[in-house]
């Protein structure tokens, strides 16, 4: 091998390890030129966490075609919260599932006036298979994951445009929970909102109505129960894992609203603290500081949309300007074309999108 050979063969290589991330674990190279990547982060804000859940999330990046051709170029950064019981794995087509993130990001920079972003998915699927992004001791702390963990990783190992003004945030479901409790606490992150038929907006009741369900909740007292349970059973406890935790109470480290069937209100106080509609009011100068705020369910998400048609509501008298849209569709059925064509633009608009501006 002469010298020269071997510079140049070193410099490939070095440019090949640039290329890609230290520590990723799949790589997806797409047929545009974008790349799919998953990785690992590690949360100190998820240190120490009752449930056991690693502080290690698995998080997938999907860097645009541009990245890898315009190499001094910085870009802004779009975080999005999967919902309950699934995972970025899912969201982003790594397995099959209703949606492909990829995929429909893919399709979506094709259109006019949709910006290129880096796009950021963290693997919120905990033991209690979702961690409603909120602080607990008993879950961890995923809003500050979210915040503050996961932004400085990105911006420490990709190029962004590591400004307030150029990142923004959105979710579905659970994950547009978090997207309006993340963004309206923290407008000194994120630029830009946008959930998707978020849920859990509402303070929860109980009354006869709930009893039976709470009773389900109540009856649950190991993992394998819980597998077992139905989904509403499930949401419950992950909920209250998230905001009502009690170290003094295992095996879950949790209370319930409900307690041999009678109604515990410290609980059910705390429940309603982390509900967006009865704490919005006390974000209301952080939400008129941020570029852009958006929400929309389907007509057919009956609960969600009733909720969010109370958050429009709210917004209209504070005065807060903000997107409000009630569209044709269930809890899922809209959600890809939502993105494409409402989603992306939105961000396109309302973040800088360009780092010399």
């Amino acid at each position: 091998m002469t010298r020269s050979y071997a510079r140049r063969a070193g410099a490939l290589l070095f440019a090949a390890v640039l290329a890609a991330p230290l520590g990723a674990q799949q790589v997806d190279e797409r047929p545009n030129g974008a790349r799919r990547l998953r990785t690992s982060v590690h949360g100190p804000s998820l240190v120490g966490n009752l449930s056991g859940d690693s502080p290690d999330r698995e998080v997938t990046v999907w860097l645009p075609p541009s990245y890898q051709r315009e190499p001094d170029r910085r870009f802004p950064v779009i975080y999005m919260l999967h919902g309950y019981t699934d995972d970025d794995l899912r969201w982003f087509g790594w397995r099959q599932h209703w949606i492909d993130l990829a995929a429909v990001l893919d399709d979506a920079i094709r259109a006019d006036g949709v910006r290129e972003f880096i796009v950021v998915m963290p693997n919120a699927y905990t033991r209690f298979q979702g961690s409603m992004y909120s602080n607990s001791v008993t879950t961890g702390n995923w809003e500050d994951f979210v915040a503050r963990d996961l932004v400085a990783w990105v911006d420490a190992n990709y190029r962004t445009i590591a400004n307030v003004a150029s990142r923004g945030l959105a979710g579905h479901s659970m994950g547009g929970y978090g997207t309006l409790r993340i963004g309206m606490k923290h407008p000194d992150v994120f630029g830009s909102i946008y959930a998707l038929s978020p849920c859990c907006l509402a303070p929860r009741t109980v009354g006869p109505e709930s009893a039976a369900a709470n009773a389900r909740a109540e009856a649950v007292t190991d993992m394998e129960q819980f597998a077992r349970s139905d989904f509403g059973t499930r949401a419950t406890i992950a909920s209250a894992a998230a905001w009502a935790p009690n170290p003094g109470n295992p095996p879950f480290y949790l209370d319930l609203p409900t307690k041999s069937g009678e109604p515990q209100p410290r609980a059910i106080a705390r429940f309603a603290a982390n509900a967006p509609l009865a704490m919005v009011d006390q974000y209301v100068s952080n939400l008129n500081a941020l570029r852009g705020v958006a929400f929309d369910s389907g007509d057919r998400d009956h609960g969600i949309a009733n909720t969010i048609i109370e958050l429009n509501r709210i917004l209209d008298d504070f005065g807060v300007p903000h997107f409000f849209e009630i569209y044709p569709g269930d809890h899922l059925s809209g959600v890809a074309e939502r993105i494409r064509t409402k989603v992306m633009p939105f961000f396109s608009r309302t973040l800088i999108t360009d780092a010399g501006r």
